[in-house]
């Protein structure tokens, strides 16, 4: 096992450690965010949801930094589905270096599928159903949310076209790197239209073009 990021590393004993404590069930994952197009360095019990090294994160922007209930960099008890259509409670913390910059992320994934008709068979025996459940928001700790999800995506742009390898990009990779950041979700955040035209030396309008050119490929298939 070659992980070069001596403080992701720390972290296989923990991840090890909640594997063997939750059973097979439980899929652990270690994530560097430094090169986010390969980010997956470690995975146990991957026959959960099939992360293999080498991929990509998947969810961490679409559901994990832009969810209301993210806070103290973690997000506990989100649900995923897999390509297979299994459902999966997955939990999701930030790492930080001395510097307290984001390098990485733990992810939890469990699959919960034997317990679902159990659970059906106890709600319908009990009569027990779900309540909605309402947020309460407050406004300046949002605000200091949201600066910390901007800035954890200004890193995963600049690292996404640093890791390129190459200053002067083409169209056609300019077009990859956007294509990948669209899937990632970066876009969804405010201001990362702006950062990725700017860190491409390209205009807001070019962005917009590229993204319409990707969906267009995506709808001729």
């Amino acid at each position: 096992m070659n992980i070069s990021n001596k403080e992701l590393k720390k972290y296989i004993p923990i991840a090890n450690l909640i594997a063997k404590t939750f059973g097979r069930n439980c899929e652990v994952v270690i994530h560097d965010l430094t090169v986010p197009q390969n980010s997956v360095i470690y995975a146990v019990n991957n026959h959960v949801t099939g992360r293999k090294v080498g991929q990509a994160f998947d969810h961490l922007v679409k559901q994990v930094l832009l969810s209301s209930k993210f806070e103290n960099d973690y997000l506990a008890n989100y649900k995923i589905r897999t390509d297979d259509g299994k459902e999966i409670k997955s939990s999701t913390a930030l790492i930080r270096d001395s510097n307290e910059k984001v390098i990485g992320a733990l992810c939890v994934n469990y699959s919960f599928e034997s317990m679902i008709h159990f659970k059906e068979f106890l709600d319908d025996f009990m009569g027990i159903g779900q309540d909605e459940e309402e947020e309460e928001e407050n406004e300046e700790e949002n605000v200091e949310l949201m600066e910390n999800v901007v800035e954890i995506a200004d890193d995963l742009i600049d690292r996404i076209i640093a890791n390129h390898g190459t200053e002067e990009l083409k169209r056609k990779e300019k077009i990859k790197l956007i294509k990948f950041m669209d899937e990632k979700g970066i876009f969804l955040i405010k201001g990362s239209v702006d950062k990725v035209a700017e860190r491409l030396g390209i205009s807001k309008v070019t962005v917009y073009s590229y993204l319409d050119e990707i969906k267009k490929q995506l709808t001729e298939k």
